[in-house]
């Protein structure tokens, strides 16, 4: 009883698409077997989803049917741990949103200071992008922009040439100071990266600062892009 009261307290506080684990139910881990089967139970009779184990929420519904937890929901396990951001949502489903691609994912890629495997978490498939600058609320919108340079081959239902434009017109948006962070922040990616950022920028009339001078002239680098998408690419030794 003191169990079943518990679980209808909890649902009732929580909002649809929220996930839910079994450390949010609060019960002493000698009654967590019974809170399990009685959430299972819950998942039968339709009034809760499963996404993996031990992770539930209340579904959304639509016109449309039943509606999934958004990506952050699904995954904030590997974005936040006691209060502390440790990671963030990258990869297509982040570059949907700053307009580099149309196309839906069932996968969710997320920015990381330490490796982790490929796991699944219900329909998603969650993988993750080692990050080596340190992550913060700020600086989130601009490591997106350096990860789709660094992805910027595997973007789907987008050309590189199309990606470059939208990419040019987002830097040029930034604040001089988010510009110059950009700049810093791209010391932490591999060279192609750089080379591909600065003449981006180049193209954009925004400085670059020192970020050619930390680039090996002799390196080439062979990305698609058109030269009239980036007409300065072999500055950058774009081939």
């Amino acid at each position: 009883m003191i169990i079943g009261e518990n679980i209808k307290k909890k649902l009732s506080e929580t909002p649809e698409g929220v996930v839910l684990t079994i450390s949010d139910f609060n019960i002493a881990p000698e009654y967590q077997a019974a809170l399990v089967k009685a959430l299972n139970r819950l998942v039968s009779q339709g009034s809760l989803n499963k996404i993996s184990k031990g992770k539930y929420y209340k579904p959304r519904k639509s016109i449309f049917g039943s509606l999934k937890p958004s990506p952050e929901e699904i995954t904030k396990d590997f974005l936040e741990k006691n209060g502390k951001l440790i990671g963030y949502i990258t990869g297509n489903s982040a570059f949907a949103s700053i307009g580099l691609t149309t196309q839906i994912t069932s996968s969710i890629v997320i920015g990381t200071n330490d490796y982790r495997h490929p796991l699944m978490r219900g329909d998603y498939k969650v993988s993750f992008l080692l990050q080596r600058n340190p992550i913060t609320t700020e600086n989130i919108p601009l490591l997106r922009i350096l990860d789709a340079i660094k992805l910027i081959k595997n973007i789907p239902a987008s050309s590189p040439d199309t990606i470059i434009s939208q990419l040019g017109k987002l830097i040029k948006s930034l604040s001089k100071k988010q510009q110059e962070e950009l700049l810093v922040l791209a010391e932490g990616y591999t060279s192609y990266v750089r080379a591909l950022l600065g003449a981006i920028m180049e193209h954009n009339k925004i400085s670059t600062g020192k970020l050619k001078s930390g680039l090996n002239g002799t390196t080439i680098h062979k990305i698609s892009i058109s030269s009239e998408s980036l007409p300065n690419k072999q500055n950058w030794n774009i081939v």
